[in-house]
């Protein structure tokens, strides 16, 4: 097989000088599938050194929306096992293959919080675990008005609560360490950076 990245690498609008070669695939196979899927690579390294990489594969795309009513942001407020909290995050999950990620956010967004959105905007998409996950989060933005729908209660290992926060609220609660959300960390500053909405409020 061919390597996975090609050789060079550019960075905004700068171009590194020097070649970036990628690792080549010889073969791969599945060592795990639960609630996570972890795929195990064999690869050879630049320098010919044979080696194995474990990957998560467990969905093919993730996806979460912030919701801007007014001043106010309609986040999603969940415990969250591996940390054992309640924390602030944004009504998403994965994306089914047959999806598209818009579809995957509305489709959520209902499950979640009940809510369907009549427009959403693309915002982002990043990785949230480059070095080991393979599947990236599409991120969106609601600022239309949202109509009532059914969320599904039907996990209940997954119950979310409907959770309304003031934008400076919010921008206080990241400045004190409090957010740990990465999807809605980057949807805030990604949405300030396109001046979809305030820049983030000073820390005092």
């Amino acid at each position: 097989m061919s390597p996975r990245c090609p050789g060079g690498s550019a960075y905004g609008d700068v171009m590194t000088s020097e070649i970036e070669q990628g690792w080549e695939t010889l073969s791969r196979r599945e060592v795990y599938a639960g609630r996570v899927r972890i795929v195990e690579h064999d690869v050879v390294l630049p320098d010919g050194t044979p080696s194995s990489y474990e990957i998560d594969e467990s969905v093919p795309f993730a996806v979460a929306t912030l919701v801007v009513e007014g001043a106010h942001l309609v986040l999603a407020r969940q415990y969250r096992y591996p940390l054992d909290r309640w924390i602030y995050d944004l009504p998403g999950g994965a994306g089914h293959p047959t999806e598209t990620p818009e579809d995957a956010a509305r489709r959520e967004l209902e499950e979640e919080l009940g809510l369907i959105a009549t427009e959403l905007v693309p915002l982002q998409t990043f990785f949230v675990n480059p070095g080991r996950a393979a599947w990236p989060v599409h991120l969106f933005l609601c600022v239309a008005e949202t109509r009532s729908g059914v969320a599904d209660t039907s996990d209940p290992a997954e119950q979310v609560r409907h959770a309304r926060l003031g934008l400076d609220d919010l921008d206080a609660a990241i400045a004190r360490g409090e957010i740990v959300d990465p999807a809605l960390l980057i949807a805030r500053a990604s949405a300030a950076a396109r001046g979809l909405l305030p820049p983030l409020a000073p820390t005092p």
